[in-house]
């Protein structure tokens, strides 16, 4: 099936009605209920083993290095290739676009972003681009030492970026994606904190592919498909108890190791990685972001994540508000006063529940994919997720 058609029976999770958290979405539940936030993908389906791809998300309608974003870096756990880290950190600030795309196709992705941000109308004399550049390992599903993510890919990602619903799953950089186990992929969800609040929106996407022991609002998924990390460990010494009949099997797409970091998509394995997008509405600083993007962490550790050695977990947040944007080599295009500390926890809030959803539905939406040296990533049993 190719990567970018949906599967019958594939729902996002309030489809199933289940919610998590107390904040309601934006209408379209996704990154792009912040105004002017906009998603691309392009998708490499091809063959018996190339299942890659890459997505951006471009903050706003302006050209991003002549008005940048106010924006921030955590990392949960560092085992990554992330291009662009040191400058955001230094500066506070995105410049290009953000892609993501597979380990070994973290360079083309930054040359791609360099040449479109150097070809566009005022950029003549630019001499110094900051691209930025996340990543997870798809080695389990995609021949990735094949490298087949070209800057021509990156830049057909950028001409189709769009608003509106957000294509999730088995997508774009998640094409070849594996978490806790199941064909993971991309995801996004959003939060909107009330009105007396402020009434802004955070929205998230992210790029799953990672391990632990997965658990949907609460309920011990993983566990109840005999599919989770130390399973075997476990159950030599006295496993946790699972339901008879419950669940998709044990190990059903387990694998070689693809290599440190990389995502096998075993029962047991732990490592990968994800990347987390955030985007605001609300006026925040670099210092108030950074904050924002730690609270992610919250989410990916609700969703049962084992932050493993060799994962990365990176998050990166960034504020659309036109009162922060930073002219290149001069003052904001209108000076807003920026939230204070004190009006930023139910933003935490909506950060901690938009990070937790996206994740579900990264996997929700995902379908069931073969790939290199036949490799599976089984999509997860949505029967799982009801009581």
């Amino acid at each position: 099936m190719p990567a970018h058609q949906p599967e019958v029976g594939r729902s996002r999770l309030r489809e199933l009605g289940i919610a998590p958290g107390v904040l309601p979405p934006g209408p379209l539940n996704a990154i792009t209920d912040v105004a002017g936030v906009r998603v691309g993908h392009e998708t490499l389906y091809e063959g018996a083993g190339v299942r890659t791809g890459v997505t951006v998300v471009l903050a706003h309608h302006d050209d991003p290095y002549r008005w940048r974003v106010p924006a921030a870096l955590f990392v949960g756990n560092g085992y990554g290739k992330l291009i662009g880290a040191t400058q955001v950190r230094e500066l506070g600030e995105l410049e290009t676009p953000v892609a993501l795309t597979n380990t070994l196709c973290v360079a083309r992705a930054a040359e791609a972003l360099v040449d479109w941000t150097l070809g566009r109308k005022g950029n003549a004399r630019v001499r110094s681009v900051n691209p930025f550049v996340g990543e997870t390992n798809d080695g389990h599903l995609n021949d990735i030492r094949a490298r087949s993510v070209r800057p021509e890919h990156v830049l057909a990602a950028l001409a189709a970026a769009a608003d509106g619903p957000v294509a999730l799953g088995t997508v774009g950089a998640g094409t070849g994606t594996m978490a806790f186990g199941f064909k993971g992929g991309i995801g996004s969800s959003s939060r909107r904190v009330p009105v007396a609040l402020g009434g802004f929106t955070v929205g998230v996407l992210v790029q799953s592919n990672f391990g632990g022991v997965l658990q949907v609002a609460g309920r011990p998924v993983g566990v109840l498909a005999g599919r989770h990390y130390l399973r075997d460990e476990l159950s030599a010494g006295g496993a946790p108890q699972v339901r008879a009949g419950a669940g998709g099997g044990a190990g059903a797409s387990a694998g070689s190791r693809a290599g440190a970091g990389a995502s096998t998509g075993s029962a047991q394995d732990a490592d990968g990685s994800i990347m987390i997008v955030i985007a605001t509405d609300a006026p925040m600083s670099s210092a108030g972001l950074e904050r924002l993007a730690f609270r992610s962490m919250a989410g990916l550790a609700r969703t049962g994540a084992a932050f493993s050695n060799g994962s990365g977990d990176y998050a990166v947040a960034f504020s659309t508000g036109e009162g922060v944007r930073r002219r290149a080599g001069g003052a904001p295009k209108a000076p807003t006063r920026e939230l204070g500390n004190d009006d930023l926890s139910p933003l935490f809030l909506a950060a901690i529940e938009a990070t937790e959803e996206a994740i579900y539905d990264s996997l929700c939406l995902a379908v069931s994919v073969t790939g290199h040296e036949g490799h599976v990533g089984e999509a997860l049993p949505l029967e799982l997720l009801r009581p």
